[in-house]
């Protein structure tokens, strides 16, 4: 589904926006990823590896793997270069102990329903000098408040799978789902991201915060630097205890 077949035209303010904050939260997990040259990345939930490739490039690793379940982006990914394995990432992933320098996982933990299992396995596969970046929604943005005060549904929060419903003020309300079947599953908030990903090995280095609805990308990075815990998305750097 391309965006402009998502993009409601009464909103075209928010919707660039939200694709602007998107865009602006890749660009800072890029900036956390460190140099491996000869090693290893595991990208979860590839896509069509486009993303996966500018991770892999800016790591300089030797070999880049990816885990997704859409037979048509697998296709996209292995052209890409991309070692990919068809899997469910709420399943022990098919690797063995500390195979990877680095783990990416980019808007995907909100979506599993086994989200301790998954950190456990990245933990597992995770070489002891090596690092984790996820990235995942925010439930304690602004943004996410304001829409429970009104009472409306908090904008990551699906109550359909079928079509996007549930708060007046989201770009896409009303159109098709995106992702069918595979909503999204448990929304974290600040704290609670740090507090899970320490239970299972994790030590948290750096977080970041992208995004303050409704205000634009150049006001919103100011807004994250003096408020890093209501961002629209938080970002993780995350080293094996």
């Amino acid at each position: 589904m391309n965006e402009q077949s998502t993009r409601r035209k009464d909103l075209p303010y928010l919707y660039k926006v939200y694709r602007q904050t998107e865009r602006a939260s890749r660009r800072q997990m890029l900036q956390l990823i460190e140099s491996r040259p000869n090693g290893r990345l595991l990208d979860c939930g590839c896509g069509d590896g486009e993303f996966t490739v500018r991770v892999a490039n800016c790591a300089r690793v030797a070999e880049a793997y990816g885990i997704e379940r859409v037979h048509e982006r697998i296709a996209e990914a292995s052209d890409r270069g991309v070692i990919v394995t068809k899997a469910n990432l709420n399943d022990p992933l098919p690797y063995r102990d500390h195979f990877f320098d680095i783990i990416h996982a980019n808007q995907i933990i909100e979506r599993l329903f086994n989200t301790d299992l998954f950190l456990s396995e990245a933990r597992r596969v995770l070489r002891g000098d090596g690092y984790a970046i996820l990235s995942t929604n925010n439930l304690g943005s602004w943004h996410n408040i304001f829409s429970l005060a009104l009472g409306m549904q908090p904008t990551p929060m699906y109550i359909s799978s079928d079509a996007i419903a549930g708060n007046v003020f989201d770009p896409l309300q009303g159109t098709r789902h995106p992702s069918q079947g595979n909503g999204r599953e448990r929304i974290f908030s600040y704290q609670d991201l740090h507090e899970l990903c320490v239970r299972h090995g994790f030590r948290v280095e750096a977080t970041r915060t992208v995004g303050y609805y409704p205000l634009p990308p150049s006001l919103a990075r100011l807004m994250c630097q003096i408020d890093s815990m209501h961002g629209a998305f938080l970002i993780v750097k995350l080293r094996p205890q």
